[in-house]
């Protein structure tokens, strides 16, 4: 019954055809069961682990490797290879994609534990009325009709409709699905509201929230997944995961690189027809086949395998880092996708606040003879520890403060007009509330007034242990005084008394709405001799000016505090005892921000990050939070920038996209407006972080590029998130922001040297195919610089240290390419020059080297046809291992220096020199090792078809290598200087990296 909260109680129970002092019969139970289902989250269909696996192989750069291992494998069983050389290649290409896509399942079989999760929110059992009997059944077995009745500490099991009061009120805790920071108080009356959302259902109990005072009877409207926590798995389920930029822009390269690996695998192949004949490969279908293994080579040097595994490693190496800064990563993209974030949709409570209402200001009347009439305390701590001090109006600390007669008989009053309680969670490390938010607050505020009598109060009460020390003064004043009666709170009188008994003296003390009380009140205590004195009209409209000032400017939750000596005789308390009363004092309490909060926000907008407020809380308690945090500092009118839900619907489709794009604050919403405010940013390409801890923010935080959970929220929460702060401070994510840009920068250094260093495989190859001279490089070569010698520098990269601007730039468009036109063109000519140095290092030890032949370079170009001419040198020369060993040296040590030139983008070695990086050293260091190892150690030289080098050989290395690094400079020059600039203009183009939108429209 979707309606149940517009029908009136008679309608609804005529609806299930109930009767509500009989429940339910058996037939009836049966009936409603097969009409509407079971009470429980159905599970989610999960994807067949065979899909799952075939998914991470749905890359067109890793298609083009799989095929390129499988034509490898077939070309080696054509020419009746044997043995391991001939399979090693494709072998070695196998095992490297099977270990990223066995990475990828197991990420994927981890990601979805929320949906599980919102079972933990249900009820187990409820207490149910049925065939005129009232028995406990398991939550499972309720059905629509049944009536229930619920009491504090119970947990909803349902949606349910209220039909019956069985207590002066009842209010419930709804925190999880709303996000309001208050408890709400529940009612039978109809909603009139119009387009109602959770928090105007009052007459309706969620399935999941908690009650937290009073006691009633509700007929079930709703079960399993049709009820509002329900709702929230659906919408979580209907919420496919968010690529992220980097993977998007990844994705785009690896397509344009496929394009250009096929384009140049056809020309070296076409390029090479009339080869096809020569009397070398014995007919020209193994002409034809030769051919095509060199463009299968081609393939395989184009395409930088080891990008996903370094990729991986520098984000997860990010992780690590961002663990230390209390930010748990928990999906390894998302690190990166931080950097680009522009606007974070924050949730009000527990995020922006502490989620822990706390008394700040009391007021009492001073003295009734002489100025100043009425009197301020402020009160610290923000938490429900029992920590804090309190300051007079003039900013003075109270040593004593239960010295004072109003602060002690207030002290008196919050702990004995009190059902709640405050305790130390031992397991948690931190103290810990059960009943209402601001009952608890009053039962802090007793503590930190502390005791009477006692020189050492109250220092003397940090000596306790934590767990005595939660409520010690509230322990005190229970034992000094024994409850007699007591008249809970309802909505029509607005207050609570206690009866309480003492030394053969009987009080009443009472706690309330101020106008509730202070109606009631005929005298007043007077802070300064404890006498009891008259409530004149002035004083009545000095008190009631104070109480308007907390309310409205300070936005404060008040409440007035009274007591009454009543007669010894007394045993019960009537609504007529609660009159003539005396006024005590006023206390006004919030959910308070969290200090590191102004300066959080300060951050974000400096570093161009819009922080949007998101609560369920009501507007102007909302905005009150938002000029204490400074969400509203950099605004001349903020009545633009704030809408309520209902507000935001209202408004016409062009007024709501001018509205998105000022808005600070999201008031009175439901889940499914965080969602659609998600949605509505995306669509205008904003990269959107949503915060949150509450079960009703889960669908929201799945959807957002980036779902930030508290570390004290909800494990919905945290397993729809893709990062949880462990301190639960928004401060956090400031710091989190930096890291990503870092991780973004240096992800894109080391992309950019392992696209040139594969740029100049791929010249190397072309370059030697186009020249007619023999194979400069083998495939299993090419391999092992892919990933061993590219593999190390590369990650070590990750570890370049972040400019230190870097939170002061706006965040980078989403749609800019990971590698951009004129970067290309610097990659190029890099790329270009390795290959041309490895071609000279073969060249030259066949033409010029002293421990080589010293051919004539046109005997090189006829290598091919030397079996049927006569030649002054063996044919077998052709076959020695030296010239691919220098070739394949100088590629490995050129690909060396051109990794510390990735030390930064634009900034010279003289600036940032190599030892600021002392990974990035130590990782070619250790590549030259291993490179040396396969050179000099026998059975490992013979696998790769390499063989020690003489000394000459190394000088040669070095004089062909190091020029990249005095290219790069020039290079890197005319990126800082203004003809640097016109030269970027000149060769960049629209075209020539792919430019897609980030999403469809």
């Amino acid at each position: 019954m979707d309606d149940a909260y517009a029908r009136s109680i008679p309608e609804v129970l005529d609806f299930f055809g109930v009767n509500p002092t009989k429940g339910l019969s058996d037939s009836q139970v049966a009936q409603h069961a097969r009409l509407y289902g079971a009470n429980v989250l159905p599970e989610e269909r999960r994807a067949p682990f065979w899909k799952l696996v075939l998914k991470q192989f749905d890359d067109l750069l890793v298609k083009i490797l799989i095929a390129a291992a499988l034509i490898s494998f077939i070309l080696a069983l054509i020419n009746g290879e044997t043995g391991l050389m001939a399979f090693l290649e494709p072998s070695v290409i196998l095992m490297i994609l099977a270990a990223n896509a066995a990475v990828g399942v197991i990420t994927e079989t981890n990601a979805e534990k929320a949906l599980e999760e919102l079972r933990a929110y249900q009820a187990d059992v409820a207490t149910v009325l049925r065939n005129g009997c009232f028995s406990i059944l398991p939550a499972t077995e309720i059905v629509p009709g049944d009536i229930v009745e619920i009491s504090v500490g119970c947990k909803i099991p349902a949606d349910m409709r209220m039909i019956e009061m069985l207590s002066n009120g009842v209010r419930v805790d709804q925190a999880i699905l709303t996000g309001e920071s208050n408890s709400v108080a529940k009612e039978l009356e109809i909603t009139t509201a119009t387009k109602a959302v959770y928090q105007d259902k009052t007459n309706i109990l969620f399935s999941g929230t908690v009650v937290v005072a009073g006691r009633a009877r509700a007929i079930v409207v709703g079960v399993g997944h049709n009820t509002a926590m329900g709702s929230i798995r659906d919408s979580m389920m209907q919420t496919e995961d968010e690529v992220t930029p980097l993977k998007k822009k990844l994705d785009e390269f690896g397509t344009f690189l496929a394009k250009v690996i096929a384009g140049i695998c056809i020309l070296v192949w076409i390029v090479n027809i009339g080869h096809f004949h020569d009397p070398s490969h014995g007919g020209s279908l193994q002409g034809a086949i030769h051919y095509f293994k060199i463009a299968v080579a081609l393939a395989v040097a184009a395409i930088p395998e080891g990008l996903p595994a370094v990729v991986t490693t520098c984000l997860a190496l990010g992780t690590k880092r961002m663990a230390r800064l209390n930010a748990i990563v928990r999906s390894l993209p998302s690190v990166e996708t931080l950097g680009c974030t522009t606007v974070i949709c924050s949730d009000k409570t527990g995020t922006l606040t502490t989620n822990m209402m706390s008394v700040t200001k009391i007021c009492v009347v001073h003295s009734a003879k002489h100025s100043p009439v009425v009197t301020e305390y402020n009160v610290s701590g923000t938490t429900y520890a029992p920590e804090g001090i309190i300051f007079d109006s003039s900013g003075v600390q109270l040593d004593i403060p239960a010295q004072l007669p109003c602060l002690l008989h207030t002290a008196m009053c919050s702990a004995l007009c009190n059902e709640s309680t405050l305790q130390y969670n031992h397991d948690k490390g931190k103290y810990e509330k059960i009943g209402e938010s601001t009952e608890v607050a009053l039962r802090v505020l007793a503590e930190k007034v502390g005791l009477p009598g006692f020189d050492s109060m109250p220092s003397a009460l940090n000596m306790l242990g934590k767990h005595e020390r939660a409520s010690y003064c509230n322990h005190y004043w229970e034992e000094q005084f024994r409850k007699i009666d007591m008249l809970d709170f309802s909505r029509d009188r607005k207050m609570m008394s206690v009866l309480c008994s003492r030394n053969q003296l009987h009080v009443l003390f009472c706690k309330g709405a101020p106008e509730s009380i202070m109606s009631r009140c005929t005298t007043i205590m007077c802070n300064d001799d404890s006498s009891i004195v008259p409530l004149t009209a002035d004083i009545r409209a000095e008190l009631g000016s104070r109480f308007h000032s907390f309310a409205g400017k300070e936005t404060l939750r008040c409440l007035a505090l009274a007591l009454k000596w009543m007669p010894l005789s007394q045993q019960r308390l009537s609504y007529d005892d609660e009159k003539d009363l005396t006024f005590i004092g006023l206390v006004g309490m919030h959910d308070p921000p969290r200090d590191e909060v102004r300066n959080a926000m300060l951050s974000c907008m400096t570093a161009g990050i819009r922080v949007i407020v998101v609560t369920g809380d009501n507007k102007s308690t909302a905005e009150s939070l938002c000029h204490k945090i400074g969400a509203f500092d950099h605004f001349l009118e903020f009545n633009e920038h704030s809408y309520t839900a209902s507000e935001f619907e209202e408004l016409p489709a062009m007024q709501q996209t001018l509205a998105l794009q000022r808005m600070a604050l999201f008031a009175r919403v439901e889940p499914s407006h965080k969602r659609m405010l998600v949605e509505a940013l995306q669509r205008q390409n904003e990269v959107v972080a949503m915060t949150g801890d509450g079960v009703n923010d889960a669908p929201a935080l799945k959807k957002a590029d980036i779902g930030i959970a508290m570390g004290s929220g909800t494990a919905v929460a945290k397993s729809a998130s893709d990062m949880v702060l462990g301190d639960d401070n928004f401060a956090t994510i400031v710091a989190a922001v930096a890291e990503g840009r870092a991780i973004y920068s240096n992800t894109k250094q080391f992309i950019r040297y392992m696209i040139s260093s594969n740029i100049g495989e791929v010249v190397c190859i072309f370059v030697a195919a186009v020249l007619g001279i023999p194979d400069t490089l083998a495939p299993v070569q090419l391999l092992w610089v892919n990933l061993v010698t590219d593999g190390l520098p590369a990650t070590a990269i990750g570890f370049n240290k972040p400019d230190s601007d870097v939170m002061k730039a706006k965040p980078r468009k989403v749609n800019e390419a990971v590698v951009t036109g004129w970067l290309f063109f610097r990659y190029l000519v890099i790329g270009a020059y390795v290959g041309l140095a490895t071609i000279a290092g073969f060249i030259w030890w066949f033409v010029y080297s002293d421990g080589g032949p010293k051919l004539p370079y046109t005997e090189l170009m006829n290598f091919d046809t030397c079996p049927i001419r006569q030649t002054t040198y063996p044919c077998s020369i052709f076959d020695d291992r030296h010239p691919s060993t220098v070739a394949m040296t100088v590629l490995v040590v050129v690909e060396m220096f051109n990794a510390l030139n990735n030390l930064s983008e634009n900034q010279s070695l003289l600036v940032i020199p190599p030892w600021s990086n002392l990974w990035l050293v130590g990782s070619i260091i250790l590549t030259l090792l291993l490179h040396m190892l396969i050179l000099y150690v026998h059975p490992l030289s013979v696998l790769f078809s390499v063989t020690p080098l003489s000394w000459d050989d190394w000088l040669m290395v070095l004089y062909l290598s190091l020029p990249v690094i005095f290219i790069d400079e020039v290079l890197k020059l005319f990126s800082r200087r203004p003809i640097g600039l016109r030269l970027r203009l000149w060769f960049w183009r629209p075209d020539l990296l792919p430019k897609r939108e980030l999403r469809d429209k």
